[in-house]
């Protein structure tokens, strides 16, 4: 199963979560067309029961049910959920942009409009068109994706227990005196996530990341990291106090950086006070 490492969040997280697949991507648009399909029945059966006898305004509500149907239903579902439909819910699946960020309506709309048209057709007489795209797509696209430049990815992983973070020791007093009430559950977790995800980034990838996160954490929080201070000894020990107060693990754990390598300082500039200790650079 493919997968897209440089795929990056709002949050700066990079996803690596696996490209949907075609089959899994069927099953979902089986899914969806079946509700779709029931809804169009409802609304037929009801026109039927409703007495109308004029032929041509039973054909007109009919036509007008069916396109908001098919295009409305994607549209509305994929705008508010933030690139789910019901059949992706039951599948784990979620539309995205090619930069990982959630989609608007624009991006919603585009897809809804050429599934309807180019994908699938008006009455899926079309569905040759998104399985030939999507089987010479690198990341599974069908054309309305191309169109709206996002990707279907699988959101749905294993549950594993959340890595236990560990207070660095050189920053425990500093930390107990943060006020966090403004750093939210969002950052948090994207702050969990790139700490447990630290070791499997580039260092390409890792250092932005973290600068971008530790900017972000310091705006929320109204504390700069102190001098010397590494991006992520700053976002664990910022995320190990919030889990104190919070009543969960104290200063043991776990920490990105392993813990056997030599604790190697930065040099301190003229005038500047001696970085903090106790810290491993990344290698």
């Amino acid at each position: 199963m493919s997968t897209e490492p440089d795929l990056v969040t709002g949050e700066a997280v990079v996803l690596e979560l696996p490209i949907a697949q075609l089959a899994s991507r069927a099953a979902a648009f089986a899914i969806d067309v079946s509700v779709q399909a029931a809804a169009l029945l409802l609304f037929l059966l009801a026109l039927a029961m409703s007495g109308v006898a004029d032929g041509a305004l039973i054909a007109a509500l009919a036509l007008g049910f069916f396109v908001l149907v098919r295009v409305g239903y994607s549209v509305l579902f994929e705008t508010l959920s933030r690139g789910r439909t019901l059949g992706k819910m039951a599948l784990g699946l979620r539309v995205v942009r090619d930069d990982g960020g959630p989609v608007r309506f624009r991006q919603a709309l585009t897809r809804a409009l050429s599934g309807a048209i180019v994908d699938f057709g008006p009455v899926l007489a079309w569905s040759a068109v998104a399985l030939f795209v999507s089987l010479f797509s690198p990341r599974s696209k069908r054309a309305g994706d191309y169109l709206a430049g996002t990707v279907v990815i699988r959101e749905r992983a294993p549950r594993v227990p959340a890595p236990h973070i560990a207070m660095p020791p050189a920053l425990a007093g500093w930390a107990a005196q943060l006020d966090l009430t403004g750093l939210g559950d969002d950052l948090a977790l994207a702050m969990r996530q790139y700490l447990a995800r630290y070791g499997e980034l580039s260092p390409r990838a890792r250092e932005p990341l973290g600068q971008q996160l530790m900017h972000d954490v310091a705006t929320r929080i109204g504390a700069p990291p102190p001098w010397g201070v590494p991006a992520w000894a700053y976002l664990q020990a910022v995320l190990a106090e919030r889990r104190r107060r919070a009543g969960g693990y104290g200063v043991t754990g776990w920490s990105p950086v392993p813990a056997d390598r030599p604790a190697v300082q930065p040099p301190a500039e003229p005038g500047e006070p001696t970085p903090p200790t106790g810290f491993a650079p990344p290698g």
